[in-house]
């Protein structure tokens, strides 16, 4: 960029806003220390590039932006004189990045009154040794608290996760443990059953053909279609009949496990004249142990299969032994943490899901995507139970220009017009005195703005609240620098 020195008046920095209560002799000790330059119209500095200079404008126009993805979002434009930028956190020294937090250009020839960062933190500190003081408390202790309640929020939402996940694995381990026990039981009348078979007058062949239909039986087990409860229980009558025909003891509890394993009164009519009448009704036990068997054993691969999915899912959300930084699918993040938050979706809410599975895989954080679908997904939760705790929560995704979109919508009562500016804010929450920490919205903010360069906003009426997320579909370099919380 062209710029060129020209002298510097006291007179003239003393107009400023920020130095008019300084005296006569400082304004010529900030003459003499810095200096003045006019800069042509283009770029002054660079957002990320070391803060070197601290910029005061004397005249002309500038515009402030802050990078977003590849684009360059305009924050500020002004031609007010006074106004300031650049290394204004210098007097922080080391204990902070001294970096642009911007980019600085400008549209029009302007003037600039700049000090060298190492000045302005030099003048800052023995000029206003108390305003330093207070400022350095204020900016470290804000900071302080943020990553604190940050974590507490961290720490809260592992909790409520963890107790989900602890109630969705317990239901499948307490339904394995049980038909394992009943398994025991099964298996050792079945052996008793099967001596009282085999102590017949049966020859090998008849043995044979009987341990044939055996394994058919729990083939068709493993195959048998859920029946209607009307059709079940008229089918359940009909085997009722036949065993109480055939003088089977106990047959109103055998009749609906052969009517689950598939059975009807023909396929117990083949099996009648296998065994002759003496061995029919031990026969018929042991045939019914049988069935019994295979089901406990379907209900422990069903609960084995549920708690080996409900782990993948918990690993899936944790992101555990993958790369923080990798091409990612955004559906399966979400489901797994649906999956998570299962024990928090009470039965009232129903949940709807609208994937668009064309979408491709994206680069991205995934953990900490997990994180923001995790405080979205709660808040909306929340918004549902303030209204009786019935509602529909929607998660939709689709291709929006060169981004992917995630909106999750809920028919909570809304966010009131007055406050929709403010929910992303640090400590802003609505929630009751310790219900909430407000840091759960500014955490995911900052994770899809600073580390994913993306948007997150907010549409909001009564019955239709739908936080958006916007997420580039391009590779972007990750930026390890920067922290969400």
């Amino acid at each position: 960029m062209t710029r060129r020195s020209m002298p510097c008046s006291a007179q003239e920095i003393g107009q400023l806003f920020l130095f008019e209560q300084l005296t006569p002799e400082r304004l010529g000790r900030l003459c003499a220390e810095g200096r003045v330059e006019l800069f042509e119209p283009g770029l002054v500095y660079t957002e990320g590039q070391p803060a070197t200079s601290f910029y005061v404008m004397l005249e002309g126009t500038v515009v402030l932006s802050r990078r977003v993805g590849e684009d360059d979002i305009e924050v500020n434009r002004t031609s007010e004189p006074g106004v300031y930028a650049g290394a204004i956190q210098a007097y922080l020294g080391t204990r902070t990045p001294q970096v642009y937090s911007n980019t600085l250009r400008t549209t029009e020839p302007t003037r600039f009154f700049i000090l060298s960062a190492d000045t302005f933190a030099g003048i800052m500190q023995e000029w206003f040794p108390m305003a330093v003081h207070l400022l350095e408390g204020l900016f470290f202790g804000v900071k302080n608290v943020q990553q604190a309640i940050g974590q507490r929020e961290r720490l809260l939402a592992l909790g409520s996760l963890s107790a989900g996940l602890t109630h969705e694995l317990n239901n499948p381990a307490a339904a394995a443990a049980r038909a394992t026990a009943t398994l025991r039981e099964r298996v050792a009348k079945m052996y008793r059953e099967l001596v009282v078979i085999a102590e017949g007058s049966f020859s090998r062949d008849a043995l044979a053909a009987l341990m044939e239909f055996q394994e058919r039986m729990a083939e068709r087990v493993a195959k048998a279609s859920p029946l209607s409860p009307l059709q079940a229980a008229d089918q359940e009558d009909i085997l009722t009949e036949w065993l109480e025909s055939h003088g089977i003891e106990q047959s109103w509890r055998m009749a609906p496990t052969f009517v689950q394993a598939g059975l009807d009164s023909e396929s117990l009519d083949r099996f009648a004249t296998m065994v002759d009448d003496k061995t029919l009704s031990a026969a018929i036990g042991w045939l019914n142990s049988t069935v019994e068997t295979e089901l406990l054993i379907a209900e422990i691969m069903e609960s084995t299969k549920r708690i080996s999915h409900l782990v993948n899912a918990a690993k899936q959300y944790a992101q555990l032994d993958r790369a923080p930084f990798r091409m990612v699918d955004v559906h399966e993040l979400l489901d797994s943490t649906f999956v998570m938050l299962a024990g928090k979706i009470g039965p009232q809410i129903t949940v709807v899901k609208q994937y668009d599975e064309t979408l491709p895989m994206i680069p991205a954080y995934p953990a900490e995507l997990n994180q923001v679908w995790t405080n979205l997904i709660d808040n909306a939760i929340a918004a549902m139970d303030s209204v009786g705790g019935a509602g529909i929560l929607t998660v939709r995704t689709a291709r929006a220009n060169d981004q992917l979109l995630v909106e999750i919508q809920d028919t909570g009562d809304g966010i009131d017009a007055e406050i929709r500016d403010r929910i992303f804010d640090p400590f802003f929450t609505t929630k009751p005195v310790g219900a909430g920490t407000g840091l759960g919205l500014d955490i995911s903010w900052r994770i899809i703005t600073n580390k994913h360069h993306g948007s997150l906003r907010v549409e909001s009426m009564p019955g239709d609240t739908r936080f958006q997320v916007l997420l580039p579909l391009a590779a972007f370099r990750p930026d390890l620098t920067k922290e969400p919380a």
